[in-house]
């Protein structure tokens, strides 16, 4: 990845201004490793620390290498795995994820993730992004579902990395959330780093990096709501970390909120949280053609709306 330093951002040190601006990044702190690994450049100079400051008008690029020829290309072991590809065209697909399938390598899932099913489907990616996640411009966590984005070439895929990070792509979820906010409309306005008490989790943190969260509800239940979300950012855990933020942790999640519903309910019976990539709207990265998709919700969280709405008319 390419990225120019504008005025505004000049004097910033090098690992901030990668954080901010690099939507694949998960962390500042993975940024410090890369930087480390010596795998950043400024105007083509290796860059030794990640205190650097850098320049307006300097370049500053990111290189995942791969070491080693077992790895040529990805090092990605392709996966016999069903894809749901709802759409496809040259440059892009469009997959709908189940929940429980991790979307790339990492520790503990080293295969059977969205990934390595991609490199069996369309092998050509294999040197589109980066090494480790090939085709990759934005991720799902593993018990969410819904819709991902993935590049099939490099022009679709550094246009797409521009675009989220210029917001330019519409990300929609639903979330059904425990109570009833305040307003009908909202946005979390609220700074996301790594949780200081649990090194696997999120929170909103002082020193974190910018990120915002828009709402409005749906519907309304008992004890429940229905929430349209849309991601303005993209942090690690965003949605979920939000919610939970302002009082309204999303339903079934295990992580954050924690919180415990009926379970002789549908709601209580969850095995993940209830969280739905439903709507991805974009500018085609390559044509320009409008792409709008939707997806319904998957089967074990439509049946927990319809009981919910079945209690409302008693």
């Amino acid at each position: 990845m390419i990225f120019t330093v504008s005025a505004e951002h000049a004097g910033q040190r090098v690992d901030l201004f990668l954080a901010e601006r690099w939507a694949q990044a998960e962390s500042r702190s993975e940024v410090q490793r890369i930087i480390k690994a010596g795998n950043v450049r400024i105007d083509g100079l290796v860059v030794s620390r990640a205190s650097t400051k850098v320049g307006a008008g300097q370049v500053v690029r990111v290189v995942r290498a791969v070491s080693g020829p077992a790895k040529t290309s990805t090092g990605i072991v392709p996966g016999d795995m069903n894809l749901n590809v709802v759409y496809e065209d040259n440059e892009i697909a469009l997959i709908d994820k189940p929940a429980g399938m991790t979307v790339h390598p990492g520790a503990g899932h080293d295969s059977e993730t969205l990934v390595n099913a991609a490199v069996a489907h369309w092998p050509r990616i294999a040197d589109v992004g980066e090494p480790d996640r090939p085709g990759v411009v934005h991720r799902l966590d593993r018990d969410t579902s819904g819709l991902l984005v993935i590049a099939l070439t490099g022009e679709a895929y550094s246009r797409l990395s521009e675009m989220i990070l210029n917001h330019e792509i519409t990300r929609i979820y639903a979330a059904l959330v425990h109570g009833h906010p305040e307003s009908s409309a909202g946005v979390v306005d609220a700074p996301i780093g790594r949780d200081p008490h649990h090194r696997t989790r999120q929170a909103v943190v002082e020193d974190g990096r910018p990120s915002r969260t828009h709402y409005h509800v749906v519907s309304e239940y008992e004890d429940f709501s229905l929430l349209e979300v849309r991601l303005e950012t993209g942090r690690m855990h965003q949605i979920r970390v939000h919610l939970d933020a302002i009082g309204h942790p999303v339903a079934g999640d295990r992580t954050y909120g924690k919180r415990q519903a009926d379970k002789k309910t549908a709601v209580g019976k969850l095995k993940r949280q209830f969280l739905h990539a439903s709507k991805l709207e974009f500018s085609h990265p390559v044509t320009g053609k409008q792409v709008s998709i939707a997806s319904e919700l998957p089967e074990d969280l439509q049946e927990v709306i319809t009981e919910l709405t079945a209690s409302n008319r008693r």
